[in-house]
């Protein structure tokens, strides 16, 4: 009977199996067969390019550097949603085609979708529209209203336009983060931290419960130059006087009262737009250049994503030298990453592809990251030291944010560039060790045993942590300094003891790290690129910019979406919250902000520097 039992239960559970692969299979075939259709869709088919049209650069989500997410863009697609970044460079490379195409007639800048932009990518792409004009062709701003990031790429165009019910909502810049001290105490948690430089203020949320003075001085000087920098450019491009970002937000509330609660009135009143008006208007008047598309009751007009593809369809044969570009954005871990990080596995293996490349002459290495594992950071600088020793040029073009590790990999190369508005610096390295067993021991666990040595066990976060432990761990981090402070007086020429005043932990803005000498020069992507192959000896169409990109796990990530699958992080997190639980959503938090830390060696070079969390919004 049990030999019975035992065969059905057998048979059920393989007929069960069997149901289970034909549905996985039948997903695939699914996920496979949407993916076909929506890339023939989107380039099964030649696009053409009409005679006498205007370019729309419509960006959606955010602007990020790096053009490794086609995973993300097909998830987008296959969800119906608009893609939630956009690449700042195909934006600028749009542009400066349809600047020489004589079918463009003009460039409308629709923003409402962008989400958020670092000041440096706002700048790259208002300078290609400067050069769109400068070749004799009109640019329009539409805006159903404009967030900070909107408005400053808004002004970039010749005309600014605002719907009627709309507003310009500038508010400034600020730096502000949660701190754990209170919350970790609470729950008996102890953050064991170790670091050099006053100015290292990554782990004071886990020390205080407010910003220190140091940090506070720091932080507003950086702040106050990228603050600086955004009203210079508002008034240069609106031809107004003074700061009148500062201005309009200072009176804000009185002008609201005046035109009794118009903000679309007050905006054009202080000059910040030049048309009040409909998207209907705006588009007849446009149209007016350009012509209408009845079919469509809008002006004639061509996507910037579907005019890129059109011209690198129609381009010719590419030249055989290349100058690769290696984007390095995001957190910097140990190990791969995931597509939102920079591994230090993964960007050497791109950066040694690029070595063994013949026909890379120069290499172009694009930062947008706050630092993060000092493993995975020296990882990454090996592998530039490496091209260099091969007699590769290595340029290095910081985006919005190079600072702490970010900067740790960028410190050899052979010319830094930088924004003006680039956050950068925060020389410095910290530790961090957390340990439980308080709030272990208010449960009623405890842990005991027995070692061979004082150190066996001791890195255990159910103990507390053993006081020589503690000095063996500050001396490593102290090492470590001593190594970012050598390694940047050799790569930047700057004599040691000069590094050291500028270092522990402090962020500069790009105009500042130039004047300091931590940067070479101010300018963009551009920039850099036209640099490294001068450094190579190549001239102008002697080259392509070739963008390498890290491989990715494609199907992965579309089941995951498609069948609502998701990590097991993802789902304890969300077991806890239901809990209710004192301390949880504390706890949590911190977890989160942890999280990000992966180095073997408990080293960080790491800076919470991002203004308005995440961009300028």
């Amino acid at each position: 009977m049990s030999e019975s039992r035992s065969f059905i239960g057998r048979f059920f559970h393989g007929l069960w199996s069997l149901v289970i692969g034909i549905y996985r299979t039948l997903i695939v075939l699914s996920v496979l067969l949407a993916a076909a259709v929506i890339w023939f869709s989107v380039h099964g088919v030649p696009i053409k390019v009409d005679n006498h049209v205007a370019l729309v650069v419509r960006p959606t989500g955010r602007l990020i550097d790096a053009g490794n997410r086609d995973s993300q863009e097909l998830i987008d697609q296959l969800n119906n949603e608009l893609p939630s970044f956009t690449v700042t460079r195909d934006l600028v490379d749009a542009i400066d085609d349809a600047a020489k195409d004589p079918r463009i007639s003009a460039a409308v800048l629709k923003l409402d979708d962008m989400s958020s932009a670092g000041l440096p990518q706002i700048e790259e792409i208002s300078a290609a529209v400067g050069r769109f004009r400068a070749a004799g062709k009109p640019v329009y701003a539409y805006g159903e209203s404009y967030s900070q990031a909107q408005y400053l790429l808004a002004v970039s165009a010749d005309q600014v336009s605002l719907n009627p019910m709309g507003n310009v909502g500038i508010t400034g810049l600020g730096l502000y983060t949660n701190y754990f001290k209170d919350g970790l105490d609470k729950l008996g948690v102890e953050i064991n931290v170790f670091r050099v430089g006053e100015y290292k203020s990554a782990v004071e949320p886990f020390l205080r419960n407010d910003m220190s003075p140091d940090a506070r001085t720091a932080n507003r000087a950086w702040l106050d130059d990228l603050w600086k920098s955004y009203n210079e450019r508002v008034a240069s491009a609106r031809k107004l006087n003074g700061a009148p970002a500062t201005d309009y937000v200072n009176g804000l509330a009185a002008g609201l009262q005046k035109f009794r609660g118009d903000s679309a009135a007050l905006a054009k009143a202080d000059g910040l737009v030049d048309n009040v008006e409909s998207l209907t208007e705006f588009r007849k008047r446009v149209g007016a250049k350009v012509g209408m598309d009845k079919d469509k009751g809008s002006f004639r007009q061509i996507e910037s994503s579907r005019y890129l593809e059109a011209v690198q369809r129609e381009a010719g044969a590419k030249p055989s030298a290349k100058i690769a570009l290696v984007t390095v954005e995001g957190d910097i871990v140990d190990g791969r990453g995931s597509p939102d990080q920079a591994g230090g596995d993964t960007i050497s293996a791109m950066l040694d592809h690029a070595r063994l490349d013949d026909d890379v002459d120069a290499v172009v290495l694009r930062v947008d990251s706050p630092g993060g594992s000092v493993t995975a950071a020296e990882k990454i600088r090996r592998a530039v030291r490496a091209l260099q020793d091969d007699g590769t040029p290595v340029v290095v073009s910081m985006s919005n944010l190079a600072a702490s590790g970010g900067y740790w990999i960028s410190m050899d190369a052979d010319e830094i560039w930088a924004h003006d508005s680039t956050i950068t610096g925060s020389i410095g390295i910290f530790g961090l060790f957390p340990t439980i067993n308080k709030p272990l021991e208010k449960l009623g666990i405890h842990t005991d045993g027995v070692g061979t040595t004082s150190l066996a066990g001791a890195m255990r976060i159910d103990r507390p942590l053993d006081p020589d432990l503690r000095t063996m761990i500050q001396t490593q981090i102290e090492f470590g300094y001593r190594q970012f402070i050598d390694g940047v007086a050799q790569g930047r020429d700057i004599p040691p003891e000069q590094v050291e005043k500028i270092a522990r932990g402090r962020v500069w803005s790009g105009a500042a790290a130039k004047q300091l000498g931590l940067v070479d020069k101010i300018g963009g992507l551009k920039d850099a690129v036209a640099s490294a192959a001068k450094l190579a000896d190549l001239k102008p169409g002697q080259y392509q910019l070739d963008e390498l990109k890290p491989p990715q796990n494609l199907f992965h990530e579309v089941f995951s979406q498609l069948t609502g699958r998701t990590d097991s992080r993802a789902l304890i997190e969300a077991q806890l919250r239901q809990l209710h639980a004192p301390g949880v959503d504390q706890l949590l938090m911190v977890s989160q902000t942890l999280g990000r830390f992966n180095d073997p060696r408990g080293e960080y070079a790491y800076c919470f520097c991002d203004a308005v969390g995440g961009g300028l919004q």
